[in-house]
């Protein structure tokens, strides 16, 4: 590890003699922080007791969940057995014609095989969501040509069961044996498993019990769906391999120390985890990061949100930032101008850089070393099942729709308690939205309910930078139902800080689930009216609008992006 002059200034790599394979480097707070921070995490053997899987490292509250949540940090060792058996499979199916690879899995069953795939510049269809639109496409592709990886630690996520109807009853329609082309990874002795089993499925791989979804990269769940699709797994793991033993070290020299001091240790806390991707080749690694740290950490009323950004981002703009944000930037390890965005004006507080292998376990040691330093217990998601129970509940009582405060221009209007006093426009919704929002410490969450792979991607593109550059705070957009594996803990667990504006849609595909007595429009419905009541109840300012086609959701695009009315 190199220190900089005057200005406090942090590097730490990690890899062979040959040359550094990660690399991390922190400026100003951040690197404040690591100094502050460090010779405690030292002094505590941070660094080789979670590699030994300690489970006490972050205190008594925490030591029946850890003790049964460490496995990952030697998967670069033990998930190798599943190369063989998945280089026959992917074999198999190639003399069968079947080339296309579907993956239904939601949270830490979909990011990280997304991210592996798409590094690899392999096509994997991730289907990572309930919207009838989004489900109607990928049954549309060439079945004669698809294998179906349904991935679930439980096996009872319910969209994942959903999906997994769904595509069996697709192929039994078209004249094609469904367990031939049906693919299950989950827990042993999961209903999954059992069901995967019953059947008659290709395969079905085991996971390792003992490692929680988002530290599941290098788990069954992050390896079979990429390595089917054509992704070399092994150099994952052997990328990881190379510097396990320096994420091991108890020196100041270990990355994932400095990481995970950057970005816990400042103080006043900087809990806005802005990431942004300045070319590091690693394909929507935020996405996945995101989980990774919200999940992880957002609990207590405490924990670091992450914000992922595009180049340019108003957060992270010079004379712009608030001191509440901590700026992230995702590099090759050939950059030399790191702390510069494309302005030139952007001074960086952390720099990451390297393999995807070791990438996934910086993040993940990092992120385990930040919940010891916040004092709380990164490995389980308490609100993440609130929302889901009350999806489940207006499932199962399928309660008369709440009607619309007012309707403007085709946008239907609905608000938490008292949000919509007084207001009769889509305009005045927002502004009593963001009056509600802490211009200190406060962000603002998009929660899009519609298809992220159809016309709405497009027509939202800009609505996060153009809040971001209204409110002069921070502006997450996430997609759900997808989000609500991520973000959606921190939006109830972390602090109060929050503001939400729920968007969602009328689809234009109607769906069936077998087996069920709803489609996917009543799901997706229900989960957006769990997430919002979830959220009201716990006083969180909640504004929702629903849009019936797409010109409305033109119209929308154009109040959220334009200036204040």
């Amino acid at each position: 590890m190199s220190e900089g002059p005057g200005a406090a200034a942090t590097i730490a790599w990690a890899g062979p003699d040959e040359g550094a394979v990660i690399e991390v480097s922190a400026t100003g707070a951040a690197a404040r922080a690591v100094s502050a921070h460090l010779p405690g995490l030292l002094a505590e053997r941070t660094a080789s007791r979670l590699s030994g899987q300690d489970p006490t490292l972050w205190g008594e509250a925490a030591r029946e969940e850890a003790s049964i949540r460490l496995a990952w940090t030697h998967l670069h060792e033990t998930s190798r057995a599943l190369l063989e058996p998945l280089r026959a499979l992917r074999a198999e199916l190639a003399t069968e014609g079947v080339d296309r690879v579907v993956l239904c899995g939601m949270g830490g069953s979909s990011l990280a095989p997304e991210v592996i795939a798409g590094t690899a510049g392999c096509q994997l269809v991730v289907l990572d969501s309930t919207h009838p639109d989004q489900v109607r496409r990928a049954l549309d592709g060439d079945l004669s040509a698809t294998v179906v990886v349904v991935s679930s630690k439980s096996g009872s996520t319910v969209e994942t069961d959903s999906q997994r109807r769904a595509f069996e009853a697709a192929f039994t329609a078209a004249g094609i044996d469904a367990p031939s082309r049906m693919v299950a990874v989950t827990d042993p002795g999961s209903a999954l498993q059992r069901a995967a089993q019953d059947a008659g499925y290709r395969a079905v791989f085991e996971a390792d019990p003992n490692v929680g979804g988002r530290f599941s990269a290098l788990t069954a769940f992050g390896l079979v769906p990429a390595a089917l699709a054509g992704a070399d797994v092994e150099q994952l793991l052997d990328e990881a391999a190379a510097v396990a033993e320096f994420f091991a070290e108890d020196n100041e020299a270990n990355p994932a120390l400095v990481l995970g001091a950057a970005l816990a240790g400042t103080s006043p806390l900087r809990d806005k985890v802005v990431i942004r991707d300045a070319g590091s080749g690693l394909f929507h690694l935020g996405d996945w990061a995101e989980q990774l740290i919200a999940e992880s950490t957002g609990k207590e009323g405490t924990g670091l949100l992450p914000v992922a950004v595009e180049p340019g981002a108003p957060e992270l703009r010079d004379g712009a930032r608030a001191g509440d944000i901590l700026p992230v930037l995702l590099t090759p390890m050939t950059d030399d101008a790191a702390d510069v965005d494309d302005s030139g004006a952007e001074t960086t507080e952390v720099t990451v850089s390297g393999s995807l292998g070791g990438a996934f376990l910086l993040w993940e040691h990092a992120v385990a070393v930040a919940g010891a330093i916040l004092g709380i217990n990164p490995f389980d998601q308490p609100n993440v099942e609130a929302a889901k129970k009350a999806a489940r509940g207006m499932l199962e009582s399928t309660p008369t729709p709440e009607p619309p405060a007012f309707t403007d221009s085709g946008v239907e209007v609905r608000g938490s308690d008292g949000l919509l006093d007084g207001a009769t426009s889509v305009a005045d919704a927002l502004g009593a939205l963001l009056g509600r929002l802490d211009s200190d410490r406060g962000y603002l969450a998009v929660m899009a309910y519609l298809d992220r792979e159809g016309p709405a991607a497009t027509i939202l593109s800009g609505v996060r930078p153009a809040l971001a550059r209204r409110t002069g705070r921070p502006v997450t957009f996430g997609w759900g139902p997808r989000f609500l594996h991520s973000t959606g803990q921190y939006h109830k667990g972390g602090p109060a800080t929050g503001v939400f504006l729920q968007l969602t849609g009328t689809p234009s595909a109607v769906v069936d689930i077998p087996g069920s007595d709803f489609d996917f429009t009543t799901l997706i419905a229900a989960q957006a009216d769990g997430d919002a009541d979830v959220l009201a109840d716990l006083g969180r300012p909640v504004l929702r609008l629903h849009v019936n086609d797409q010109d409305s959701l033109a119209w929308l695009a154009g109040v959220l992006t334009g200036p204040p009315a």
